[in-house]
């Protein structure tokens, strides 16, 4: 797995510090200085920015960003410069916030991070909301849904390879569990829970070989049949682990695809994807999004936004494919 965004090899916190107050300083802001440096560093070197623009100035740098940016740059630049549990941490409280939930975008956090991104998500959140997560997800989600998201909260999914005798019965159960539910007397909430159990304890890896085993079984692929029987958000939840499982990439480009597709652009999912993917995978998905969509993320980027907003989307795209 490979990012577009890494380490810069020349860094100098204190060339960058002072660019950037040059940048903001006086009348008018320098946007192009400002995206050139946080979108070319790696978040630990805009931590060290961070610091040393406060010893040097007595300034807080995000609060001097967010009085020059506004907008989608200023959410973009803004998310780059925060540490990413605490990014991570923002997006779920965002999507609990007023009167609706966006489910979407807790869905995507929770199903996709590791153990120990989870875990630091959780303490992000403590630390900065002064309410545990899971409380958090309590009080904002219902029934089963709220169920499978605390289960993915609690970051304590196995690790490890695959048992292979375990990857068959878990592949087994599946399949009574959707023979069960095809009978007219069938119980769709045990079927959930059961599935709950694999889907979000399993290690990634052993959940690969179950899938395998179930299409063996059944011949049936496992995400058809989470489609075909179950609804709403539990099923996009589902669905959502399955194809981080089979590829993790895949997902986010498909994710990048849709927030881009159409009339109007989704430029919150956008700019999360963007932020939370550039030094983790966002290289794999690029591939994955030229593969399934036959144009480059950078020419639907290009395609989908404009001034300031697409010149920082691109630089952290990093290359057209």
């Amino acid at each position: 797995m490979k990012g577009t965004v890494r380490p810069t090899s020349d860094f100098n916190p204190d060339a960058d510090a002072k660019a950037l107050r040059k940048a903001m300083k006086g009348l008018g802001t320098d946007e192009d200085t400002i995206i050139d440096i946080i979108t070319h560093r790696s978040n630990a070197q805009r931590q060290q920015i961070r610091q040393t623009f406060k010893s040097h100035f007595g300034r807080d740098l995000m609060a001097d960003l967010k009085s020059e940016v506004s907008g989608d740059l200023a959410r973009l630049i803004l998310g780059l410069m925060m540490p990413p549990a605490h990014y991570d941490a923002k997006q779920l409280k965002k999507a609990m916030e007023g009167a609706g939930t966006d489910e979407k975008a807790l869905i995507e956090i929770l199903a996709t991070r590791t153990n120990a991104e989870i875990q630091a998500i959780s303490e992000a959140y403590k630390e900065d909301y002064h309410k545990s997560l899971e409380d958090a997800l309590s009080s904002d989600t219902s029934g089963h849904f709220k169920r499978i998201l605390i289960s993915l909260a609690t970051g304590n999914r196995e690790e490890g390879g695959e048992d292979r005798d375990q990857a068959g019965e878990d592949a087994q159960v599946a399949a009574e569990i959707l023979e069960i539910a095809d009978t007219p007397s069938g119980d769709k909430t045990s079927l959930e829970t059961r599935f709950m159990t694999i889907l979000c304890t399993r290690s990634f890896p052993h959940l690969r070989r179950v899938f395998q085993e179930f299409i063996r079984k059944t011949n049936y692929d496992v995400e058809h049949v989470i489609k075909k029987e179950m609804s709403g958000d539990v099923r996009d939840t589902f669905v959502a682990i399955v194809q981080s499982v089979k590829n993790k990439p895949l997902f986010f480009a498909d994710k990048l695809y849709k927030s881009m597709k159409g009339a109007g652009t989704d430029e919150k999912t956008l700019t999360r994807i963007m932020v939370s993917r550039s030094e983790i995978d966002l290289l794999n998905i690029r591939q994955e999004f030229i593969e399934k969509y036959d144009k480059s993320l950078h020419q639907a980027i290009e395609g989908d936004t404009s001034g300031d907003f697409m010149k920082a989307l691109l630089a952290l795209c990093g290359g057209e494919d």
